[in-house]
């Protein structure tokens, strides 16, 4: 079975999901997975670079795209070549973006059935990309499956697409970080280390947090690090004023995210809107305990975790929970650090098994999701 997995994003959770998804597929049985990312995707300039077998242009910033979309014709004509001598079986897209609907084309054209992962069924508030569910709801009239990694993402598409009779599945996210075992939380037998990272949006809930850390005792028991990248906002500079934050507004490197995980006791995702969380998988794959509110999918995500603390998206609620985690004992035992190539070569089996064998005429299909997308 040749699989082809493309993400066309330059940086971010995009083009690295696509890198792991490729990987999971290549270590199984009789499977090849060729993969496709954008000539500018920050993880092409890492020391060990992923094997890109068909690297495309997808223009540096608006500007750039628009220019790449009035080159459309001959982009279309040079992957309708290129996909043909690859030959694949079927295409899987890992997350849709703003180019997608060429790929589709070429796919259509040569009459190769295509596969959406979709992490989002709605732009969050704050996101700067306004055409980008259009294009994807365009994108799924295409498609033979869609795959989300949520009940709670997977009802919204209920609602909102109609793609025929294509089926609809539910599979889980696996952790997009690896690296070797941290050390148990509380190993360091310093104060409380808490971590917030990610975009710094307003739904990640950067005024629940600060309001939360408030009700906490200022005697130096604990610390909390803000990182990741989001214009600055008056939430921010709250933060900054508050005693044991510490506020790093920057872009985060891929091949740092392990460490800075390793780093916390605790990670904290306070959001007030979610579909589902990428953070969330890579904390509970390395052993830290993960607290978030029971928004979207986040308590569908972490409901069979023993790490995780789930709250109301309240800070009275959260800040309970973190007053918890200051009284707890530190664990003198084990890590429950899990081995997240083998939560993504699961995901993959499920993916090949329960949604591509099925749409190949290669099996029968599983009863994955109790969803089934209307007919136009």
């Amino acid at each position: 079975m040749k699989i082809l997995v493309w993400q066309w994003g330059r940086r971010g959770a995009g083009p690295l999901f696509a890198v792991r998804l490729a990987e999971a597929l290549r270590s199984l049985p009789r499977t090849e997975a060729f993969l496709s990312l954008s000539t500018g995707a920050e993880i092409l300039q890492a020391e060990e670079a992923p094997d890109c077998v068909l690297p495309v242009f997808s223009g540096d910033g608006s500007a750039g795209l628009v220019w790449r979309l009035l080159q459309a014709p001959s982009v279309l004509l040079h992957l309708v070549r290129r996909l043909r001598a690859l030959g694949p079986d079927i295409a899987v897209c890992a997350m849709p973006g703003h180019l997608d609907l060429l790929c589709a084309a070429a796919l259509r054209w040569l009459r190769v059935p295509l596969v959406v992962i979709v992490h989002d069924a709605d732009l969050h508030p704050g996101d700067r990309y306004p055409l980008l569910m259009g294009l994807q709801r365009q994108l799924l009239r295409s498609a033979a499956a869609i795959v989300t990694l949520s009940q709670h993402v997977a009802a919204r598409l209920a609602t909102q697409v109609s793609a025929g009779h294509c089926r609809l599945y539910v599979l889980r996210l696996p952790p997009l970080v690896f690296g070797p075992p941290p050390p148990p939380p509380r190993a360091h037998g310093g104060p409380l280390r808490l971590l917030f990272f990610g975009r710094l949006l307003p739904y990640k809930g950067l005024n629940l947090l600060r309001a939360a850390v408030n009700e906490l005792p200022s005697s130096g028991s604990w610390v909390l690090r803000v990182v990741g990248s989001g214009p600055e906002s008056s939430e921010l500079e709250a933060l900054r004023a508050t005693a044991g934050v510490i506020v790093e507004n920057r872009w985060v490197p891929d091949d740092e995210i392990g460490a800075l995980i390793a780093w916390s006791d605790a990670v904290v995702l306070p959001y007030i809107e979610a579909s589902q969380s990428g953070v969330a998988p890579a904390a509970v794959a390395a052993g830290r305990i993960v607290v978030a509110t029971r928004v979207g999918g986040l308590a569908e995500q972490l409901s069979d975790h023993q790490q995780a603390r789930l709250c109301d998206p309240q800070p009275e609620s959260l800040a309970l929970v973190l007053h918890r985690l200051l009284d707890e004992r530190p664990e003198a035992s084990t890590s429950h650090w899990t081995d997240p190539g083998e939560a993504w070569r699961g995901f993959a089996a499920d993916l090949v098994n329960r949604v591509i064998s099925p749409v190949l005429g290669r099996g029968l299909p599983a009863s994955c999701s109790n969803y089934t997308l209307p007919a136009v």
